[in-house]
């Protein structure tokens, strides 16, 4: 196991099991609660009290393990993201799954360890309860004479006190009338006091009376004798003694609740299962070959395709269902009725002798079913908790403890309706109890990807405002803001794409002016024109940005907001124009990578997490106060070609958001410098140079392979070719970083055909996609048919 794997299992490990304590004891107290009348005034012990929960314990923990998983993975995933430990690690060019897979191990064995528990500790835990509850339901409550009535608890005696001292235990005024013989009120004795004592094994009670008398009426002829005889005996001190039954607990063999559903096993289950289909289909199959093959059918024989043998004719009869008067279609007609109501008659016969058994089916299925919806949820709900804690970066139990909440009831509340409806026959048992996972699998599955993919789950707008951003956009149909839009590129071009869908009014486009460009000097628009000619938006391109008629032009579209995406330094004539600001999209992370190259330089500088920014434009450089941030994953194999097309998509959603977050006036800009941790060094991101460009061969292979990458596919870094005192440039698109190729820095090496490798300071680079000066791009394959002994060549 490797340090960083065995960081992340410990880190979940510990709240894991501390979860699991708090969740069971929540669901143990509602357990106990439940069955709390039935213990109460049993005068059970406390090893009766602690066998009935540990066992209680046993039959939560189902419940408690997913509860368990979802929360405990997302406050160690969400404490990782807060304390920027996530980050750390993704800059290292680990990715989100690579960290998730050791907890993704641990919770495969949390599922295959609730499935033993549901189907080996569980059916014994209810059996156990099922004994329990018996045992302590045949034991009676204990005895508590109340003052003042007619006390009927105890087998064979009524007794009443007048006054009981609570503190001594004395009672006062004692009345015992002993029905023990079964004749009535003939027994009774009177006592000033008494006190009475329970036996430690409470198979006896004694009652010690004193100052008193026995009074006795006694018949010995028969029934209809009214003579009486009374015995009179008085007393300082008497004993009562009164035997007891089932006023102790007494714990009995569990094993008579063996037939449960709830105490089998799947093996059992299954058993039962089949058992069950098998009688129930042949009790159905029985009772329609009885009707079938019944006196309700006429011509049963000739109409059944059953029974009709090869050869035989197909029944035709014009006479048939024809009848000469009245009285026979009268008489046909309640025959019909007739047989009609005993086959209704049979089929509610059927219904009612194999109901019993569909309704255990019913519940035997569905507990099948359930052993392995229960371990499979544990699996379901770390994958909704774990990329949950990556998104919203919040650990403890604050944050992730509501969400794992919300979760968790939406997953019992959905898994209880499909059981009670699978035990009700209403569904089957498979979607009863896996309609939980059908709900939250795909949830899981939706968190999990836009985690992996560093994408925001809530596209960084709270709870709180989603209510406010609906206002906004009633607000915005009867006053809409109205925008000036202004870029120049194809990067630009999705920022203001995304504007136009999301239903804002862009009253106006800024873009650079129409230049010559190439060999014949056509005129060349920028994208950010085509797209507003396109969709007839309204369109400036002027010379100079503090030109008076363009300023004029400018301020006669009573813009509220200005929105800058890869344009011109504005000066503060324009920038401060609209009574909303004026924001700008730059495509790197603030204050990283100032200047007009950020994507090129990040990728350039081999870093592995880059993103957009959006910023209210002040009097400097990309030095504004920043709105937003959102990262984004640079792989081994991006090039600034990529990496752009990346952040254009992520860079238009946060457009749309930072504009709506402006309109909605929930803005609070921080300053660029809050961003910097400790010595953190800024990166400059300055303009392409053909100096820039060129390949220092002398260099890593690595920085070498940055230099390729963060260069295409444009500019393009370059490198010069050289035989025998004669020179030519070959740009250099794409290739592969070789450490397994030694040799003199700028030797070329190749085979002629399709392999072709220059030597860096401590390897190769493996070129794939190149262009010589004056040819067409084109891959290594191509490019070698035509340049013959690549070898005799060395790159300066």
């Amino acid at each position: 196991m490797k340090k960083l794997d065995k960081f992340i299992v410990t880190s979940f490990i510990g709240p894991f099991f501390g979860i699991l304590v708090i969740a069971i004891f929540i669901l143990v107290m509602q357990f106990l609660w439940v069955y709390i009348d039935e213990l109460v005034g049993k005068g059970l012990g406390i090893k009766v009290i602690l066998e009935f929960m540990f066992w209680g314990a046993c039959t939560v923990l189902p419940l408690s393990l997913p509860l368990a998983t979802l929360l405990s993975s997302m406050m160690t995933v969400g404490n990782m993201a807060e304390h920027n430990e996530l980050m750390a690690i993704k800059s290292a060019g680990i990715s989100l799954a690579r960290v998730l897979a050791p907890l993704i191990v641990v919770a495969v064995l949390i599922s295959v360890g609730a499935f033993f528990v549901a189907n080996n500790l569980v059916p014994k835990a209810v059996n156990a309860i099922y004994t329990l509850r018996d045992d302590i339901g045949r034991t009676k409550s204990e005895i508590k004479i109340p003052a003042g009535i007619f006390y009927d608890g105890i087998d064979g005696y009524i007794l009443r006190v007048e006054q009981r001292d609570d503190e001594t235990g004395m009672m006062h005024g004692v009345m015992v009338y002993d029905h023990t013989q079964n004749k009535a009120n003939t027994a009774l004795t009177l006592a000033d006091s008494a006190i009475m004592k329970l036996s430690d094994n409470k198979d006896y009670l004694t009652f010690t009376l004193y100052n008193g008398a026995n009074y006795q009426e006694t018949n010995t002829r028969h029934a209809k004798d009214t003579t009486r005889e009374l015995q009179h005996i008085d007393f300082d001190k008497q004993e009562l003694v009164i035997p007891l039954k089932n006023y102790s607990f007494e714990k009995s063999d569990s094993s008579r609740f063996g037939d449960q559903v709830r105490t089998m096993k799947v093996s059992k289950l299954a058993y039962n299962t089949d058992s069950l289909v098998n009688k129930t289909n042949e009790a159905r199959e029985k009772a329609y070959s009885r009707m079938r093959t019944g006196s309700s059918f006429s011509l049963r024989s000739q109409l059944d395709t059953a029974k009709r043998l090869p050869g035989r004719p197909i029944f035709e009869d014009e006479n048939f269902l024809q009848w000469n008067n009245i009285t026979q279609e009268k008489s046909a007609y309640e025959k019909a009725r007739d047989a009609a109501q005993r086959m209704l008659a049979d089929m509610k016969t059927l219904d009612s002798d194999t109901r019993n058994d569909y309704v255990g089916l019913h519940y035997t299925s569905t507990e099948l079913m359930k052993r392995f919806a229960q371990a499979l949820a544990c699996l379901v709900l770390f994958f909704i908790g774990a990329p949950m804690g990556s998104l919203i970066k919040k650990g403890g139990l604050g944050t992730s403890a509501i969400i794992s909440a919300l979760f968790f009831v939406l997953y019992w509340v959905v898994d209880i309706t499909g059981i009670k409806l699978s035990n009700d026959g209403a569904t089957p048992a498979y979607i009863g109890a896996f309609v939980s996972t059908l709900v939250l699998g795909p949830i899981g599955a939706f968190i999990t990807y836009k985690a992996i993919n560093d994408s925001s789950l809530l596209k960084n707008e709270s709870f709180g405002s989603w209510w406010r951003k609906i206002k906004s956009k009633v607000v915005q149909k009867f006053k809409p803001t109205r925008i000036v839009f202004m870029g120049t590129p194809e990067f630009a071009v999705a920022s203001l794409d995304a504007l136009i869908k999301a239903g804002y009014k862009v009253v106006g486009v800024v873009t650079v002016a129409d230049k010559p460009s190439g060999r014949g000097l056509k005129m060349n628009e920028s994208a950010v024109k085509k797209y507003a000619v396109e969709h007839n938006l309204p369109l400036l391109q002027p010379l100079k940005l503090k030109d008076s008629e363009f300023l004029e032009a400018l301020a006669a579209w009573k813009a509220d907001l200005f929105v800058v995406v890869a344009f011109r330094m504005l000066p503060e004539e324009v920038w401060t124009m609209p009574k909303l600001g004026t924001f700008n999209l730059h495509a790197a992370l603030l204050p990283q990578y100032r200047g007009a190259a950020p994507i090129n330089w990040a990728v350039i500088n081999g870093e592995r997490i880059t993103g957009v920014t959006t910023f209210m434009i002040d009097k400097n450089i990309d030095t504004g106060g920043i709105i937003l941030r959102e990262e984004c994953r640079i792989e081994p194999d991006d090039t600034a070609g990529t990496v752009h097309d990346k952040l254009m998509n992520i860079g238009a959603e946060l457009v749309v958001t930072t504009t709506d977050a402006i309109i909605r006036k929930e803005v609070e800009t921080r300053v660029q410098r809050s961003f910097i941790q400790g010595s953190e060094v800024l990166k400059p991101a300055p303009k392409l140079t053909t100096e820039t460009c060129h390949i220092d061969w002398n260099k890593p292979s690595e920085e070498v392979y940055n230099l390729i990458r963060g260069l295409s596919p444009y500019p393009t870094a370059w490198t010069t070719l050289e035989k025998d005192g004669v020179q030519t440039t070959l740009k250099v698109f794409f290739g592969k970083v070789s450490d397994s190729i030694k040799g003199a820095p700028g030797t070329i090496l190749s085979d002629g055909k399709s392999y072709l490798a220059i030597c860096t300071a401590d390897g190769a680079i493996e070129l794939s996609d190149v262009q010589l000066s004056g040819k067409k791009r084109m891959e290594i394959k191509a490019f070698l048919a035509g340049f013959r002994e690549p070898e005799s060549y060395k790159a300066v």
